[in-house]
């Protein structure tokens, strides 16, 4: 049961164009109108429609001042909290994946259809239109808990953060699943067999495992790296690889500089320094994102950098909290843009 439509109420007060539809859109839906603000609460909304790729424009704002953020499906950060000042009237848009199931890939099914969530501070949601994306270019993720559309509060992979930093016409699939390592990622059918099909031409396959690579003999680790590498390019993707992120685990002199923050295994192998040479030989770009996290906890500090992690809610050092995973989804982004990965045009400032 859905409460009162009060955002469909503001919408059509403001005369905001909710029924105009582009061809294409018609064309796709057999003549049906878009579907728009009819399918929201004040907080949700919910548009049955199959699994695929869709562009969603929002319109923002009210008769006050107002502050609106987008989320949906497992969790997913669509997009940042945007202020509008009184009486005024944005419009955004974005790109979302939807598939079942809509989260991990060997978790929930999830809802069926697209779900989005409002929030902010001060959330108004004046209008929204859905339609298929056709000419969308796709992220997709492979790696592990530090990188997954996490199910639960208050875990949050930086994947989950990344689509808030992306505008329409780049859209995130994220096949990050907990607990994966590069053996199992490869071995289990429900992963790397399913997620390699779905590669096209030109799309980005950043590849992010190593935090439970803890049994994996060097060698091995090498060439998983070089088989997730030649199975993007065999289907036209770009592979990325990405060095993991630290786990916050501090010397006395306040560096990560031991084997626990930089991901080297109980057998010696140290996965960052694997990653960048396979990286260097197979001429992959590379998104180191050790280095990255690395400086920026060292600079945090002890304290400081606690609130990244899950230190204080769980005692954990390994899975970020949601402030640390938009942090470092903002430094992928960034990444991204700085090896040309993905035109300027195409992110927002973080």
């Amino acid at each position: 049961m859905r409460p009162a439509r009060a955002a469909v109420t503001a919408a059509v007060a403001l005369g905001i164009g909710l029924t105009a539809v582009p061809a294409q859109a018609r064309q796709h839906q057999g003549h049906r109108p878009a579907p728009g603000i009819e399918n929201c609460t004040a907080t949700a909304c919910h548009f049955d429609l199959p699994p695929g790729t869709y562009d969603v424009r929002v319109t923002l704002g009210g008769d006050g001042a107002s502050s609106t953020a987008l989320a949906g499906e497992t969790r997913r950060a669509l997009l940042p909290e945007t202020a509008v000042p009184a009486g005024e009237r944005i419009v955004r848009s974005f790109t979302v994946n939807v598939r079942t199931p809509e989260g991990e890939p060997l978790g929930a099914d999830g809802t069926p259809g697209l779900d989005l969530t409002v929030g902010g501070s001060a959330p108004a949601l004046a209008g929204i239109r859905v339609a298929p994306a056709h000419h969308a270019r796709q992220i997709l993720l492979v790696g592990d808990s530090t990188v997954c559309d996490q199910p639960g509060d208050p875990y949050a992979g930086w994947g989950q953060h990344l689509p808030a930093y992306l505008r329409r016409g780049v859209s995130v699939a994220n096949y990050a699943d907990s607990g994966e390592s590069t053996v199992s990622y490869l071995g289990n059918p429900l992963l790397w067999d399913t997620v390699g099909p779905l590669v096209r031409r030109g799309d980005l396959v950043l590849i992010q495992l190593a935090h439970n690579d803890k049994t994996t003999d060097g060698a091995t680790y090498r060439a998983n790296l070089e088989t997730l590498v030649a199975g993007v390019r065999e289907r036209g993707g770009q592979p990325v690889l990405v060095t993991p992120i630290v786990r916050r685990w501090f010397n006395a002199d306040g560096t990560l500089n031991n084997p626990t923050a930089l991901l080297v295994n109980g057998l010696g192998v140290d996965h960052p320094a694997v990653i960048r040479a396979v990286a260097a030989d197979r001429d992959v770009p590379l998104i180191d994102l050790t280095a990255r996290t690395k400086a920026l906890v060292e600079s945090l500090g002890v304290e400081g950098s606690k609130a990244l992690y899950l230190h204080n809610e769980k005692r954990d050092n390994t899975h970020t909290s949601v402030h640390g995973a938009t942090v470092y989804a903002n430094l992928v982004r960034e990444e991204l843009v700085d090896l040309h990965l993905v035109p300027e045009g195409q992110v927002r400032v973080g």
